[in-house]
């Protein structure tokens, strides 16, 4: 998968904007981003513990002692982003409509609890989130809500919000600062990890590639791995179409979702970490091709990542 390697922590995009990039790989290891103007900033998204958020706003504290964080937008409702908004509850907080929606359904309290679960997904849960701490977590939820598309004004820097979703999540925004030609992503973009279709449809995911295709940028800041550019989106594009052509051949041919999750092969995407996404992905494609195929819970769509990630991988898959 392309990709422009960054060190972890602050990296300096240059014309006001910066990545804050995870210094580790896996579930949870988000990224944000910050941009500046005259005498103040706005941060894109906190991340999934207040150890962490403390980390990197101490990091971006060199840029921010001389423009403070007046304005945060979290990209999405799931916790990797938002978690840490208690630490910047001074400044106001922007959201899309549905990204509200997600955080009222799934908070600090939910993923608790996911993670005490003596269940296959809880087990799974404690595997791949041990590594943070979700006590003295305080759900501080956005303040400003918008619906389609917002212009900010960040110190005379133009900054655009565009809510592509309801895709990943139920709402999803893209931040998009043109005269930078810099698009901070959120989890529309995964840089060497696979895409998680928690709501979809996919049609919408695949617009929103074709969105960023078209917008003047040289620089894509994913929601998690490395700083990159309009091929990793492309490579996002491909796999998502791959996956839906895929599941929707299996659901076709009456095979059920579980199965066809173990039976997908994934060719040249087999080496994209947390391949065991493909459950919920597959599961995705069904409920679009069904409608009436009832929803599974949050933390019963862990128990079929968990599954599929407990099966050894065969070549090509």
């Amino acid at each position: 998968m392309a990709s422009v390697l960054s060190p972890a922590g602050r990296a300096d995009l240059g014309h006001g904007c910066f990545a804050w990039t995870a210094g580790a790989a896996g579930w949870g290891m988000s990224n944000a981003g910050l941009v500046t103007g005259r005498g103040e900033s706005l941060l894109v998204d906190t991340l999934f513990d207040l150890r962490l958020t403390r980390a990197m706003l101490d990091g971006l504290a060199p840029v921010t002692d001389h423009a403070p964080i007046s304005a945060v937008v979290n990209t999405h409702g799931n916790g990797d982003h938002w978690f840490g908004n208690q630490l910047v509850a001074h400044a106001e907080i922007i959201a899309a409509r549905g990204t509200l929606t997600d955080m009222r359904q799934v908070g600090p309290a939910e993923m608790r609890a996911l993670i005490a679960e003596e269940s296959t997904g809880g087990r799974f849960a404690r595997r791949i989130f041990g590594r943070f701490e979700y006590s003295g977590i305080d759900g501080v939820l956005p303040n400003r809500i918008y619906d389609g598309e917002e212009v900010l004004d960040i110190g005379g820097t133009e900054v655009r919000l565009i809510d592509v979703g309801p895709a990943h999540s139920a709402g999803d925004t893209i931040v998009h600062v043109p005269r930078a030609r810099t698009v901070y992503t959120g989890d529309i973009v995964f840089a060497g990890s696979t895409p998680v279709v928690w709501h979809g449809p996919f049609a919408n995911w695949l617009a929103a590639c074709d969105l960023l295709l078209g917008l003047d940028v040289d620089t894509v800041v994913p929601g998690h791995g490395p700083v990159t550019t309009k091929d990793t989106v492309r490579d996002v594009r491909d796999y998502l179409m791959y996956v839906h052509q895929q599941a929707s051949a299996r659901f076709t041919a009456g095979m059920p979702a579980e199965e066809a999750a173990r039976d997908i092969r994934l060719g040249r995407f087999a080496d994209l970490d947390e391949s065991e996404r493909l459950a919920v992905n597959v599961h995705t494609v069904y409920r679009e091709l069904d409608p009436a195929l009832s929803p599974i819970e949050g933390p019963r769509l862990f128990d079929r990542m968990g599954d599929l990630a407990s099966h050894s991988p065969c070549p090509g898959h």
